[in-house]
């Protein structure tokens, strides 16, 4: 039913329901998980002040940074499962917005990933990236809690 299925992982305790989701599935249906992490863009407000080079340049390597050992993690988690993964970064792009262009680049038939689940208030102030993936999304999208 599935052959490549996308994990979205910031690398938290959360995330990490997702990536056993997908790595569950991959071995049922036989097929490939993509685990994509994503930066977003340096943070501003919107007032602030434009950031120098060299904070730019900090942050980027450090985002840079966090993703390999997130991606990594998951690579290594899959290796010992005998799950086929591969990784992608994706930097400088608003999650949801990252996590879909991923999914259609890759060819994948299935997202995987977690949420809160959060409603009313919370969801508002919090923001709901697995709300914007589904909203964007092109193949179907599994909600794991």
């Amino acid at each position: 039913m599935y052959k490549t299925i996308l994990v979205a992982t910031d690398g938290s305790e959360l995330a990490a329901k997702g990536v056993c989701t997908a790595f569950e599935l991959a071995r049922a249906f036989g097929a490939t998980v993509v685990a994509v992490t994503v930066t977003d863009m340096i943070p501003t407000g919107f007032y602030g002040a434009v950031p120098s080079p060299e904070l730019v340049e900090r942050y980027e390597t450090a985002a840079e940074k966090a993703a390999a050992a997130i991606l990594r993690s998951v690579a290594d988690a899959a290796r010992t499962l005998g799950v086929p993964c591969t990784v992608k970064h994706v930097p400088g792009r608003r999650p949801a917005e990252g996590i879909s262009e991923a999914a259609a680049e890759q060819r994948c038939d299935l997202i995987v990933m977690a949420s809160h689940g959060r409603d009313g208030v919370s969801r508002l102030l919090l923001g709901g990236q697995a709300l914007e993936v589904l909203t964007l999304s092109n193949v179907p999208v599994m909600i794991v809690r």
